[in-house]
């Protein structure tokens, strides 16, 4: 790892949005997970209203009371990051400011999706949210899911201001990152799972994660092993953690997700369409994966 601090600690996980039976968003839910995440799970800080929180299906509302929720739950012993990235700048704007009022340590901010805009329009876009709040900013890198990659002469350009202060990377091009990292100080995260060491290994700070719902105390260890310099335990927590990530990704991530909390008596609860919840099958197979990636589901459970 680089001398780059991580802003908002080193282990954070993108969490799922917690559903009642009727499909509204359960806030109390939400507590107790962020709660278990920060106390058993061991994440220095948490992402809302991410991709895996249903941020495309969940209301501005329920964003802000998410926050508030979220931040109540865990005090002080964790940062707490909004995602607040649309592909419309003045929503995306609107939501910065709700975040900033609600309390939230930072932004996440995805690149704007469907319309590819053009590289000097991403940088208009996101200078544009920077500017809005006093809140430090991630952007978020993941051009399979918004069609546009951001180039690295964008990044080195965004990287000058102020509250721009980190990249969340899904790009998995590790040569790109490399460019950026050797002429920026941003902070890089893994938005990645099965990339998390390998983006380590060359100067990343931490991870944006997933698999940090059931495994993060393992990532942890993952972490510490590594800044220690124990590559060799880090490599062999990496690949003991593959058939978690697999099995998270089988369908989209919310998804399976939920589907794991409610193998881990965890709350999750069902998800918002276009999304439809996991199959009998699915569970079944997450349940195989879950377990051979050593976790272990009953004990779990009951803890």
């Amino acid at each position: 790892m680089t001398n780059t601090t991580a802003p908002f600690g080193r282990l954070l996980t993108a969490m799922v949005t917690p559903m009642t039976p009727d499909g509204a968003v359960d806030y109390d839910g939400a507590a107790r997970l962020a709660t278990h995440l920060v106390d058993d799970m061991r994440n220095e800080g948490l992402v809302i209203s991410g991709t895996t929180g249903e941020a495309p299906t969940t209301t501005d509302e329920e964003k802000s009371r998410l926050i508030k929720a979220v931040l109540e739950a865990v005090g002080d012993r964790a940062k707490v990051v909004a995602g607040v990235g649309t592909n419309i700048t003045a929503h995306t704007v609107e939501l910065a400011r709700q975040a900033e009022r609600a309390g939230a340590h930072g932004l996440l901010a995805v690149t704007p999706y469907y319309s590819k805009p053009a590289q000097d329009a991403l940088i208009a876009h996101f200078t544009t949210v920077a500017d809005s709040t006093q809140l430090p900013m991630l952007i978020y890198d993941i051009p399979g899911r918004t069609a546009v990659a951001l180039a690295t002469e964008t990044l080195v350009t965004l990287s000058s201001h102020p509250r721009i202060v980190g990249v969340k990377d899904a790009k998995g091009d590790l040569a790109a990152t490399s460019q950026v990292l050797s002429r920026t100080a941003l902070a890089y995260y893994s938005g990645d799972d099965p990339m998390n060491l390998p983006l380590w290994s060359i100067g990343g700070v931490g991870c944006i994660s997933v698999t940090g719902h059931v495994v993060g105390d393992r990532i942890f260890e993952m972490l510490e092993a590594f800044t220690d310099g124990h590559n060799t335990q880090a490599a062999k927590l990496h690949l003991s953690m593959l058939p978690v990530n697999v099995g998270l990704f089988r369908n989209q991530a919310a998804v399976m997700t939920k589907a794991a909390m409610d193998l881990l008596g965890l709350p999750g609860g069902g998800v918002r369409g276009p999304l439809l919840p996991a199959s009998d099958a699915e569970r079944q197979k997450l349940h195989d994966d879950l377990t051979a990636g050593g976790v272990n589901i009953q004990a779990e459970a009951h803890r």
